[in-house]
């Protein structure tokens, strides 16, 4: 008995599922769901959550908040940001301080894992909205994030 039961069972769910994808295929007219990615470039948004690259936000004066702490390099499982340092002279106490030169991110080997993001103690790095990544040469997925002549923000520890 239970053979039979199960396949009204199954037939049940079947047309379950039917009557959903029924209900959505006679409302599309109202309203589409899929958006037409090319034509609508100028408009499309990406929701706020959505993990696109990792990218270093600068201010109007090309300052950033970048310590070189190197605790987003460590805690990457893969290597995908590598940054390149050098102590310079600070100007205000005469010191030498420790100065990125380069903060490297190689886009072609990052799972979006966000773990550098969440370790950054500035929170200097934050996922950006660009999803438009297909190039023909992998080199061209390695960006270097912080922009020529950059400087720490004044008022950011170590």
């Amino acid at each position: 008995m239970s053979y039979f039961s199960n396949i009204f069972y199954g037939i049940k769910t079947l047309l379950t599922g039917m009557r959903v994808t029924g209900k959505y295929f006679l409302n599309s007219r109202k309203g589409a769901i899929t958006q037409q990615y090319p034509d609508n470039r100028g408009i499309l948004k990406m929701f706020d959550r959505f993990r696109g690259e990792v990218i270093m936000p600068h201010d109007e004066n090309n300052e950033h908040a970048c310590t070189g702490c190197q605790k987003c390099e460590i805690a990457c499982p893969n290597g995908t940001i590598e940054i390149i340092w050098d102590r310079g002279l600070d100007e205000a106490t005469g010191k030498k301080k420790k100065k990125i030169d380069q903060f490297v991110y190689h886009l072609s080997l990052c799972t979006m894992c966000g773990l550098c993001i969440d370790v950054c103690p500035t929170d200097a790095i934050e996922w950006g909205q660009n999803f438009e990544n297909s190039v023909y040469d992998r080199t061209a997925l390695t960006r270097v994030l912080n922009k020529p002549d950059s400087k720490i923000r004044p008022g950011v520890e170590d």
